[in-house]
C-alpha cells in the first residue's frame, strides 16, 4: 500500500487522484488530519485515517501495512516543521515502511534566505539518517505561489515587488503526475534532479504576460526590500510570513530557483505547463 499524507492539500490530492489512475483504490491510504473532509476518497474505496504530524500514535495507525509513504511537508515553519517530519520518519518507521518520499524544493540548503529551504535540508538529512530507503523529491518552485506574490496586481495593474530573479514555476498538476511515476514505478533514490518546468521566469516577465492574457497592462513596480516588508507588515500578516515572502526575493535574486531541468517532462511524457497557461487557467478558476 501507499499512504499519502496531507491527502486534503493541493499537492497531496491530486497526487492522490494520479494514484488511481495507476492502482486499485484499495492499495492507497491516505492520512489526514479531518477524515470527514476526504469522504470522497473512502467512497472510492481509499483507506482514510486520520494522521498528524504532532501525534506519532495517529502517524503509526495511518502508516500501517504501508510500503511507501509520501510525506507532504508540513506548512509550518523552522523548527516546529523540522520536529513534525521527523515524527513522521520515525512513525513510518515504527510501522515498518521501506520507503519514505518528501517533498523537498529545488534549492534545498541551510543557508537560504528563503525560510522553507533550511527545513527541507534539515529533513533530507533526517532522512538519510532514518536508515529507511528515500526519495526526496527537489520541486521546482510551486506556480500557485506566483499568485499570491502578484497580489492585487491583476486587479490593480501594478505588480508591486522587490527585485526579483528568474524562477521555475512549477504547475501542482505536474508534480504530482510525476510524483504518482515515482511513487509506482520506484524511480529515483535519494536526491532527485530538479523537478522543475522548462523555463524560468522573473516578475518583468510575469507583468508581461499577465498584460497579454488580460488583455490590459500590468506595472511591474520594484521597491526594496524593506518597503515591501513594511506593506507586508502594514497588512497585518505575522512576522514569520513576512520573513519568508521578503526572503524568496532575496534568494531568487541569488539565482537560487533558475534552475531548470528535463526531468519532469521524462516522468511526465510531455512538456510541462508553461506559466502564461497556468495564469490563464487560474483566472478561469
Amino acid at each position: 500500500m501507499i499512504v499519502v499524507t496531507g491527502a486534503n492539500g493541493k499537492l497531496g490530492r491530486k497526487v492522490v487522484e494520479e494514484l488511481l489512475k495507476r492502482l486499485p483504490a484499495e492499495d492507497i491510504g491516505v492520512s489526514v488530519r479531518d477524515v470527514n473532509t476526504a469522504q470522497d476518497l473512502k467512497e472510492c474505496g481509499v483507506r482514510v485515517r486520520q494522521g498528524h504530524f504532532d501525534n506519532s500514535e495517529s502517524l503509526l495507525h495511518a502508516f500501517e501495512g504501508a510500503s511507501q509513504v509520501l510525506i507532504i511537508s508540513s506548512h509550518s515553519l523552522g523548527e516546529v516543521a523540522i520536529r513534525q517530519h521527523q515524527t513522521a520518519i520515525d512513525s513510518a518507521k515504527k510501522a515498518g515502511v521501506r520507503r519514505l518520499l518528501y517533498t523537498s524544493q529545488m534549492f534545498s540548503s541551510s543557508t537560504s534566505h528563503f525560510p522553507p529551504m533550511d527545513v527541507h535540508a534539515a529533513t533530507e538529512e533526517m532522512l538519510k539518517a532514518s536508515g529507511v530507503a528515500f526519495t526526496a523529491l527537489r520541486n521546482g518552485f510551486y506556480a500557485a505561489s506566483a499568485m499570491m506574490w502578484m497580489g492585487d496586481a491583476l486587479k490593480t495593474g501594478q505588480l508591486i515587488t522587490p527585485e526579483d530573479g528568474p524562477v521555475a514555476w512549477t504547475a501542482h498538476s505536474d508534480l504530482a503526475e510525476a510524483t504518482a511515476v515515482i511513487l509506482t514505478e520506484q524511480r529515483y533514490d535519494g536526491i532527485t534532479p530538479h523537478l522543475t518546468a522548462s523555463e524560468a521566469i522573473d516578475m518583468d516577465q510575469i507583468a508581461s504576460i499577465a498584460s497579454s492574457v488580460l488583455e490590459r497592462p500590468i506595472r511591474r513596480v520594484v521597491v526594496s526590500d524593506d518597503e515591501y516588508r513594511n506593506h507586508l507588515t502594514s497588512r497585518g500578516l505575522p512576522e514569520a510570513m513576512v520573513g519568508m515572502l521578503t526572503g524568496m526575493f532575496q534568494a531568487s535574486r541569488l539565482g537560487e530557483f533558475s534552475q531548470t531541468h528535463s526531468a519532469l517532462e521524462n516522468l511526465i511524457g510531455r512538456s510541462p505547463v508553461n506559466f502564461t497557461n497556468f495564469l490563464k487557467d487560474s483566472i478561469d478558476q
